[in-house]
């Protein structure tokens, strides 16, 4: 009975008290899984001011990488502010954030929001390695992104680059998507992203995805639902239920990524003006395909070539149709669009890869009565057949031997006879016709023989 307490004390423990990756750091030097250190159901406690591992800047230092944020470093600008591409002291290569200063919070709100973002680590987010909060100054430094932009790489292609093709593309939907899933379902509170677009995914250099800019919108203008309103209308991103009460929601983020892969698969822009006026806005161009499966595969960019899985190609469609409905309630969770994705990333049996031999099933029952096989059972039928023809050829020379032996047998008897008839001129005894008669039954089979 002693023992009880011990072991309901055992059992009651919750699982995330196991020390799962505290082990390797005793034993390895390298770093942790970054999708592990913050789980759904971890509360992040803003006045706690030892847990951030974001690093602290001086404007002085930022000023220096940038080169005083000259405009050789710009390397993007967005509804938050400016991106300039810096070099620290050390040598890194950074990603520096100048927050526009117009609706900033104050200085404890926005280390707050920081210390926040710094524990939301995953291998498609792009990662917050510090801030700086000199005076009214704002900004965040990022892990820098070698390979740019989505947009660089699948509607601004020079001439000297190749397009993304089609498992690549698929590739980075599923990491997006992956991101997206880690900031809905993983953080808590959910993240709301509410500025998911092909800008905004970045691309390190094994092309993985990287999404950017998430979580910002308390640090740059409070969080409210309606002050996006500016920055998101007219971008063709933008789902339909905030167009009309400029609230957003999960699923409105769900309808966002629904525009962005629609955009890896058609090769188009959201929003393009140089297009004719039908087809300028992507979503509203792409509605009559979307809804006839018939011809789901005219969507597909024709920089591709037709080198895709036409199957692949239809699933695709399918769950770009289910994240651009109308109504939110009828969009998948994001966890569903990764599961659905996550099988287009996988060789299908439109893919020229060989399939691995399988067990016997009734189909290769089927295949015996097939004419080829029919062919080979005839062939097989027809070397038995002639294995039996060699058998009844060495049958005969059998027999032909016994038969020479015969008549050379015969031939012996037939000479004593004709000794013993010469022998009975000379001598005439009667036990000699006797034994000739006796011989001369046997010359006579012997002659017929002949």
């Amino acid at each position: 009975m002693s023992c009880l307490p011990c072991f309901k004390k055992k059992a009651e423990s919750p699982p995330e008290e196991v020390p799962v990756a505290h082990p390797k750091e005793e034993i390895s030097t390298t770093p942790p899984n970054p999708a592990e250190p913050f789980h759904k159901g971890d509360k992040v406690n803003p006045d706690e001011n030892g847990d951030s591992d974001a690093k602290t800047y001086t404007f002085r230092q930022l000023a220096t990488a940038t080169k005083n944020f000259k405009q050789e470093c710009l390397i993007g600008e967005g509804g938050f502010g400016r991106v300039f591409k810096g070099t620290l002291q050390g040598g890194e290569v950074v990603a520096v954030k100048q927050l526009d200063r117009s609706g900033t919070q104050g200085n404890q709100e926005f280390l707050v929001e920081v210390k926040k973002l710094t524990l939301l680590n995953h291998p498609n987010l792009v990662n917050l390695i510090g801030y700086c909060a000199d005076g009214d100054q704002r900004i965040l430094v990022f892990e820098y992104m070698p390979m740019g932009r989505l947009e660089d790489h699948l509607l601004d292609i020079k001439e000297d680059k190749k397009p993304l093709d089609w498992l690549s593309r698929m590739n980075i939907a599923l990491g997006a998507a992956n991101g997206l899933e880690y900031l809905h379902e993983k953080a808590n509170p959910p993240i709301i992203y509410r500025d998911l677009k092909g800008t905004n995914i970045l691309l390190d250099k094994d092309f993985n995805p990287r999404l950017s800019d998430y979580g910002l919108a308390k640090l740059a203008g409070g969080g409210s639902t309606t002050n996006m309103s500016p920055m998101m209308m007219g971008t063709g991103y933008s789902a339909p239920e905030f167009e009309r009460t400029g609230e957003l929601s999960l699923k409105s983020d769900v309808y966002c990524f629904g525009v962005v892969l629609l955009e890896l698969i058609t090769g188009r822009r959201a929003v393009d003006t140089t297009r004719p006026t039908d087809e300028q806005n992507l979503v509203a161009w792409a509605q009559p395909y979307l809804k006839d499966p018939k011809r789901f595969p005219e969507l597909a960019d024709p920089r591709l070539e037709k080198r895709f899985p036409v199957k692949s190609l239809n699933q695709a469609v399918g769950v770009t149709a289910m994240c651009l409905q109308d109504e939110p309630m009828v969009r998948p969770l994001i966890g569903d669009v990764v599961a659905a994705l996550s099988f287009l990333t996988m060789p299908s049996p439109d893919d020229p890869v060989p399939s691995s031999p399988t067990a016997p099933t009734p189909t290769s029952n089927i295949e015996k009565s097939s004419p080829n096989n029919e062919d080979q059972q005839s062939s097989e039928n027809d070397d038995q057949g002639d294995s039996k023809d060699y058998s009844d050829d060495e049958d005969e020379d059998s027999e032909s031997d016994k038969q020479n032996d015969e008549k050379a047998r015969d031939k012996q008897r037939s000479q004593k006879i004709s000794d013993k008839r010469q022998s009975q001129k000379v001598c005439g005894s009667q036990e000699d016709d006797k034994g000739s008669s006796e011989f001369g039954y046997g010359s006579a089979s012997g002659s017929s023989e002949y």
